[in-house]
């Protein structure tokens, strides 16, 4: 009897300590994650109904929160230039979450936050209603709608565009987009059609962390061959002398299929090549051998280096899927995978982060969203500065690949990108999307060349060959001007 009453009293006491455990976990240690939750309504729910911060660009709102009318619910988000903004902003809604700038600051936008301490207390003590923090972005709102309008309506595409030396970002577009402000409504039967209508639209930017500029990993195509350039370089077998195998077309090893050159330029002109040529006329073969030559690890250590499967900061305030550079190749596969192929993915955002170290010396910055946040009586609370996120390559390695690559836009492939007067580094890409006859067509690049300002990196998705070089390198000049004549 008395060992049966043990046993019982260690079971309670074993649940008991669970039940502490739990409690403790959810109040104590997961308590941010939980809140910050995009599933996590409670939360919102507190706070959904509350004179919640504006988010704003070049000093004007693009999302407040204006009087609703109603008494059970005093206030109602409202976007602004919702399309034009959503991929940033996300949304704020009291079924669905929230995504986004509305998600990664929240504590911000509701007055929460550690910051907003005595601004609170203020607030309690004359009987005011909390108010949230201002947040105002690094973008600039000409830049951001010339990008937008340079992705066609019904395409799916996305642009990035950088200061390289701070890591600001200038303009984040995509396309398909939506309007917030049907999410957000307080009439859940109106979100909910909403949401299932949008939830049906192919690439559309709902979940940053799976599609749009942050999110979407797609092949890279001969972008990924500045990585397998920089390797080269690095690894000592190769110099800005060096002739590189250039055959139209390479035997996959331990396969019967092969690896054609690119069609598009001059590559069948010469069965060798120097690094320039490689890259001005975007050659396949050249850069497969070089990465059968180093091997796969050499090829995976540079793309880490570049940031391939790693994160982006904490500056970013955004979900971010890294790019992916696949293991375990077989030689046909790392053949493949070394053009941007196979299974190496990228994001938008992460081949702008390696051009952005390219064009900084080697030196890759922290990506940044947030230019200043501030309290409700306006004093600045926050400034975030400009943070080295990861040394990618050396000085020197920097610079001759920019030299190579002002040659591709002066003499190659991507004369689309130049400007009138400025010296444009660039590099185009195009991935092959099975036997469709279409592609993930890229250009990513920055100037001027000599004293980079702003890095441009654009891609548009499922489009022919023609209709890709149209509208990546053409679309590139155009923002490289109009930033530069700011």
């Amino acid at each position: 009897m008395n060992q049966a009453i043990r046993h019982a009293w260690v079971a309670i006491a074993a649940m008991f300590a669970l039940i502490l455990g739990s409690i403790s976990y959810v109040q104590v240690i997961g308590a941010d994650e939980l809140a910050s939750n995009q599933w996590n309504n409670r939360a919102i729910l507190q706070t959904f109904c509350q004179d919640r911060g504006t988010i704003l660009v070049a000093g004007q709102p693009i999302v407040q929160s204006v009087a609703s009318g109603s008494e059970s619910c005093k206030y109602q988000r409202q976007y602004l230039q919702p399309d034009l903004y959503a991929g940033l902003t996300g949304y704020y809604s009291n079924i669905f979450g929230s995504t986004g700038l509305e998600k990664s600051m929240n504590s911000t936008l509701t007055g929460t936050s550690d910051q907003l301490l005595l601004d609170r207390i203020k607030q309690l003590f004359l009987g005011q209603q909390p108010q949230g923090a201002s947040v105002e972005l690094t973008i600039d709102p000409a830049i951001q709608q010339l990008a937008y309008s340079l992705i066609p309506d019904g395409m799916r595409g996305s642009i990035v565009v950088t200061n390289p030396k701070t890591g600001a970002i200038i303009a984040m577009a995509s396309k398909p987009s939506y309007d917030p402000n049907q999410i957000a409504t307080h009439d859940q039967a109106a979100a909910q059609a909403a949401m299932t209508k949008l939830q049906s639209v192919p690439g559309i930017n709902l979940n940053q962390s799976v599609s749009g500029p942050t999110g979407a990993l797609l092949a890279p195509g001969s972008v990924f061959k500045l990585v397998d350039t920089t390797a080269a370089l690095a690894s000592g077998k190769y110099n800005k002398d060096s002739v590189l195998p250039n055959p139209a077309q390479m035997p996959l090893p331990g396969s019967t299929a092969t690896l054609p050159n690119y069609a598009g330029g001059n590559c069948y002109t010469q069965n060798e090549a120097s690094f320039v040529f490689a890259l001005e006329q975007s050659c396949n073969t050249p850069f497969a051998s070089i990465a059968l030559d180093l091997g796969q690890d050499a090829i995976g250590k540079q793309a880490a280096a570049y940031g391939f499967g790693q994160d982006a900061g904490n500056l970013l305030h955004l979900d971010y899927q890294s790019g992916v550079w696949p293991t375990n190749l077989d030689q046909a596969q790392l053949a493949q995978a070394s053009i941007g192929q196979f299974n190496t993915k990228a994001s938008p955002l992460q081949i702008a982060l390696m051009t952005d170290a390219i064009a900084n010396g080697g030196v890759q910055m922290k990506p940044s969203l947030i230019k200043t946040v501030r309290a409700p009586d306006l004093r600045i609370i926050d400034e975030p500065k400009p943070e080295v996120l990861r040394t990618s390559t050396t000085p020197a390695i920097a610079g001759q690949i920019t030299d190579w690559m002002t040659q591709v836009v002066s003499n190659g492939i991507a004369k689309g990108a130049a400007v009138p007067g400025v010296q444009v580094a660039g590099k185009t890409g195009t991935a092959e999307l099975g036997t469709s006859g279409l592609n993930n067509s890229w250009f990513t690049g920055f100037a001027p060349a000599d004293n980079p300002q702003v890095q441009v990196t654009v891609v548009m998705e499922g489009v022919d060959v023609l209709t890709g070089a149209k509208l990546t390198s053409p679309s590139a000049s155009k923002i490289f001007e109009a930033v530069l004549k700011k």
